[in-house]
Formats: structure tokens, sequence, C-alpha cells
């Protein structure tokens, strides 16, 4: 981690790889046990509108968290290969709360503001089945990584998008988030940007959810890796700059030292837990 984390950007693709391919061994090799996990569940019509439940033994109305993973918008799911991203709901799930981990319909099929209504949809699910799986509905945290975070953040901000947060979202948590919809030639995910977000460059700035943030009340925190996707950093920096000068009490704001784009969420779960303790930390505080 130490030798990419400099030249992150060059390669990303490959150095993804590399992240996902140390991370794995370590997170498979967590303790599992007590903890229940149903899987592929319907929150909607197509066949990626699935999630899976991670429910900790005896929860009783213990606070749900939701999260979305990344994949730049025309790819990703739930879990990588049967750990990756499964280690952060399990991470949860091992502190007492209820993980959600959701899978959203893709681009070019599923185009602005599709990431968004996905999810809507699942925070719907979330709220009508939480009694059955130990949880409290009215006590959900969103949480969205990469593209999932741009998706989070604009179900929760952008006014002109339908769907909208309800009194059951307790919280949000932004991690390495796509705040804006931008294509600039240095930006490697720059096709995959103008595949979601349409074709149309003078409809970028009104579908960035950074701009809407100042019309967000709820519990934010907002985290970004010292190794980012170019431009990622300084979006999670004006995200929390954008809000607190609408607030009278700041966001959090994180910056996970020694960590990249990926590893901010692959390496939950493991012996590593200086952030995990701050996410459980923003999560039983939120509203106080």
């Amino acid at each position: 981690m130490a030798e990419i984390g400099p030249i992150w950007a060059s390669d990303i693709r490959r150095h993804h790889q590399i992240v996902v391919e140390a991370y794995t061994p370590l997170v498979a090799a967590a303790p599992k046990g007590g903890i229940k996990v149903t899987r592929d569940l319907a929150y909607g019509a197509h066949p990626r509108q699935r999630l899976d439940v991670f429910q900790p033994e005896n929860a009783d109305r213990a606070p749900i968290v939701i999260f979305v993973h990344g994949g730049a918008f025309v790819r990703g799911a739930k879990s990588l290969n049967g750990e990756i991203y499964d280690n952060v709901l399990y991470y949860f799930a091992r502190h007492g709360l209820v993980g959600i981990n959701v899978e959203f319909r893709l681009a070019p099929e599923s185009v602005f503001p599709g990431g968004a209504e996905d999810v809507g949809l699942a925070v719907e699910w979330a709220r009508g089945n939480a009694l059955n799986y130990g949880g409290a509905s009215e006590r959900l945290f969103l949480i969205g990584h990469s593209a999932g975070g741009s998706h989070v953040a604009t179900y929760a901000f952008d006014p002109n998008v339908d769907a909208k947060p309800g009194p059951e979202v307790a919280g949000l948590i932004i991690i390495s988030g796509r705040m804006r919809a931008d294509v600039h030639p240095d930006n490697p995910n720059a096709d995959a940007v103008k595949t979601y977000f349409g074709d149309d460059p003078s409809l970028y700035e009104i579908r960035s959810p950074v701009n809407y943030a100042d019309q967000c009340r709820l519990p934010t925190l907002v985290a970004i890796a010292e190794y980012e996707n170019p431009y990622l950093d300084v979006y999670g920096a004006e995200l929390f700059y954008r809000m607190s000068m609408a607030r009278k009490r700041a966001p959090r704001f994180i910056q996970v030292a020694r960590h990249n784009h990926t590893s901010i969420v692959a390496h939950l779960n493991t012996a590593d837990e200086s952030f995990g303790l701050e996410l459980l930390d923003f999560i039983k505080n939120a509203g106080r």
C-alpha cells in the first residue's frame, strides 16, 4: 500500500486489483460467527435491484447501515469476490448494527438519476422490513463509496430528484464520493461519467450533488483517502466546505491516512480499526 500510494492515479485499474488481492485474505479470515446473512433479496423488479442483509445475533431494534458500492457508474457489484464489500457490512454487524449491502442498476441501462432512485427504493425496503431483521426502521444510515457516494448524495441533496429521504434516515456517510459530474481529460473515469450523467455538458453542473449540499441538514460524515482518484479528494473537501458554511455545526471530515480509493473500504473488518471506530462513533452520536 505504501508503494502504490503516491502513484495510485497512474494506473487505477491495476492498483485497485492489487488492493483487492491484498485485502481479500485478511477480510476472509475475520470472525463471522453470530452473523446471519440473507442474500439477494429483491427491493425492485430489475435483476440488479437486490440486497444482502447482515443480521447480528440477538439484534433488537439496532441501527441499520445501508452500504452502496462504487464502480464508476458502469460496473461493480455488492460483493466483488465474496469478501470485498461484504467486509464493510460484517464489520458493522460485528458491532451490533444491522448491515444492508445494496446492488443497483448500472449505466448505460440506468442513467441519471437512476442510482439515486435505487437508493430510495432500498431505503423504502429497509424501512418496511427492518423489524424482520432486528433493525430499527427509524434509524437508517446511508454509506456511499465512490459512485455509490454520488448516488447517496443525489438522493439526499438534489431537490430536482423525486426520491427523497424521510425522517427514518438518521445520517449520511460519503466516502470518496464523486460529488461533481466532470469529464476532465485527466479523469480516468470520464467516459463512465458521461455514460451516466449524459452527453450534454451543460447539464453536468445542475446534476452535481455538491451544488445542493447546503440544503441538507442530515448529520454527515465526509471521508477521503490520502491517495485518491483524481479530483475526488477536492470534491470531498468542497462538500465539507459547502455544508459547513450552511450549518451551525460542521459535518465530520476525515482524511484516512495511508489508504487509497479502494483500501479506504477494503480494509474495514481487519486489525486496522482507526477509520472503522470513527464510523461507529459517528453513528452512535449522530443527532446529539
